[in-house]
């Protein structure tokens, strides 16, 4: 067998290696994560049984969430092992982790984050629906928060972005569509998320096309990865909303007040139509600015 051959995929069409993974994910799921959340946090086979979401919620939103966020951690990172090595026959290293030429993107992600929730609790600010009311300096707590969101952006992206949206680029000529179905998992794989609701949804499939927007592009994940970290980052440790329905130890301690349209409920800002609007401009601006400067007409000399 040639070279060539063996690098071939094991399965030819790559949105079915996604369904595959996705699969796979769910199984090791039932095969590690549930026997875990069983032997350590006490839950019962029963309770599982009978009150599937309510008790993974009740998990996410307790003491057990560092548990639940490092079993996402290692699940993720076998699946994703496996189905690049030996379903794809392809190298981990493909699927984006190069650090040549791609620090501006990295930078950048970095600062989208904070940029967009700033703005929306601003907005939010401004219009009587939210109040900081005391500031809570723990530097312990931030550390571990930091490193929560660094494995919670570091997993998601490996997953969503490199595997899922690289496989999907490879079946749909147009790079809209895989990222749009990309997107459309990545806000569903948040459908046990406290709280969520259908606006939580259309601002997670929105997310989910912001954070996928540069690699189709570049195919390549620090644009992704940091401006996954800093947005959960700002949002929770630092400016005192929930994340994606999760509470974490924050800088700022927010009351919010009024519309549940305007302040997302017990989802946090993630729900609010205000970080509807502010994504809906950012992904304009950004698709344009991607479109500029990877496939803009080329300058010539005379």
């Amino acid at each position: 067998m040639t070279e060539e051959a063996i690098k071939k995929p094991l399965i030819p069409q790559g949105w079915l290696r996604v369904l595959l993974f996705g699969a796979g994910f769910c199984v090791l799921t039932l095969l590690i994560a549930i026997p875990a959340v069983l032997y350590l946090a006490g839950v019962t086979t029963e309770e599982l049984q009978e009150q599937l979401v309510p008790t993974l919620e009740g998990l996410l939103t307790g003491n057990y969430l560092w548990l639940m966020i490092l079993l996402e951690f290692f699940i993720s990172g076998i699946c994703v092992v496996i189905f690049r090595l030996w379903i794809d026959r392809r190298k981990l290293s493909d699927l984006g982790w190069s650090t040549d030429g791609f620090t501006t993107e990295a930078v950048m992600g970095l600062f989208m984050g904070p940029a967009l929730l700033g703005i929306a609790a601003l907005l939010m600010l401004a219009s009587g629906h939210l109040a900081w009311v005391d500031i809570s300096w723990d530097p312990s707590s931030l550390f571990v928060s930091l490193g929560l969101m660094a494995i919670i952006a570091f997993s998601e992206e490996l997953a969503f972005r490199g595997y899922v949206l690289n496989n999907l680029m490879e079946s749909f000529s147009n790079k809209w569509v895989a990222l749009i179905l990309s997107a459309v998992v990545f806000a569903a794989f948040h459908f046990t998320s406290p709280g969520i609701f259908a606006l939580d949804f259309v601002n997670l499939f929105l997310a989910g096309l912001l954070l996928g927007l540069n690699y189709i592009y570049t195919k390549n994940l620090w644009y992704s990865f940091f401006f996954h970290f800093s947005w959960n980052f700002f949002q929770g440790p630092i400016l005192g909303f929930r994340v994606s329905g999760l509470t974490f130890p924050s800088l700022l301690q927010a009351e919010t007040k009024g519309d549940l349209f305007i302040t997302g409920g017990d989802f946090g800002l993630e729900g609010s139509i205000l970080t509807t609007l502010v994504a809906v401009i950012a992904l304009c601006v950004l698709a344009w600015a991607f479109e500029r400067k990877y496939n803009g007409p080329a300058v010539t000399t005379a």
